[in-house]
């Protein structure tokens, strides 16, 4: 435990706060910054003393559940509240995904790339919107339902899901998303749907269960993408990736290098993106999205 820092970021972040941030009464007469300390105990439901012992750099170390409080009595971020964690010498909270609605902030970047392969997933793998370039290029994924919804499942379930990209990529890819999913199993733990989704595969793909004993662990994104369309062949594109901490959802953006075949290619299917529309094939027969 870091008990100089710790009592520094306290300070700081309880002078942050103002009397009406926290729904108290301002008061005519107030000598300190922000709140008053007794305050700021009450509001997590420890003592005045408690709490000013650890401004002081005197008090013991503060059990999670103090922390706990003390970061909504101070509406930390959830960055902030990691920090605070770590001064007072306990592991952050593991961040599990928030839900599925797509902050506004993100939505205004995908309004600017409607000609451009874009989507935003979660953190199970699954395609929360898309733009119309990305459902040229990939096909539409948000229309699945049920665990087939993560991509994960998919490519260990349903074989028509690895035609968009080359066969010698595959071995690569299913390493990829296995140690995808031992992230998410690991940081949402038994009984969630990260879980739900391993304990099928588990069952049902043994290339998942043989990959899953090597206990691979990563979110590894290849820069490089390879990936192949039933009308244009194969493009070579760049995946930029941007992500939303606070929802766990990721941006990923579909660019090509200018001059090239590919850029071309993209640059077709940016322009009319409903001509190159890609079906989606079910039992070897290619329907319309």
């Amino acid at each position: 435990m870091d008990q100089r820092q710790l009592a520094d970021f306290l300070r700081t972040r309880r002078e942050a706060l103002t009397p009406a941030d926290v729904g108290l009464p301002t008061g005519r007469r107030r000598r300190t910054a922000g709140l008053r300390r007794e305050e700021v105990a009450a509001l997590a439901m420890i003592s005045t003393d408690y709490y000013s012992r650890m401004e002081q750099q005197r008090g013991p170390q503060p059990s999670v559940d103090v922390l706990a409080s003390l970061a909504r009595a101070l509406q930390l971020t959830l960055d902030e509240r990691d920090h605070l964690f770590r001064l007072a010498g306990h592991n952050a909270p593991a961040r599990t995904p928030a839900g599925e609605q797509v902050s506004t902030a993100m939505l205004r970047i995908l309004d600017r790339l409607s000609d451009t392969p874009a989507q935003v997933m979660s953190a199970l793998g699954e395609t929360l919107v898309q733009t119309p370039a990305a459902r040229a290029l990939l096909g539409d994924e948000t229309t699945y339902r049920g665990l087939a919804r993560s991509v994960v499942y998919r490519w260990f379930t349903d074989p028509t899901s690895r035609s968009v990209y080359p066969a010698e990529d595959h071995a690569a890819i299913g390493r990829n998303y296995v140690a995808a999913a031992r992230m998410g199993y690991t940081r949402d733990g038994a009984g969630s749907r990260a879980a739900e989704i391993v304990d099928d595969l588990l069952s049902r793909s043994d290339e998942f269960a043989e990959l899953w004993k090597q206990h691979l662990v990563g979110t590894a994104h290849e820069l490089d993408k390879r990936l192949v369309h039933p009308a244009l062949g194969v493009l070579e594109l760049q995946c930029q990736i941007l992500h939303d901490p606070a929802q766990l959802h990721t941006l990923l953006v579909f660019t090509a290098e200018p001059g090239t075949p590919s850029h071309a290619k993209l640059a077709a299917l940016g322009a009319d993106p409903q001509s190159y529309r890609r079906g989606r094939s079910i039992n070897g027969s290619t329907v319309p999205e």
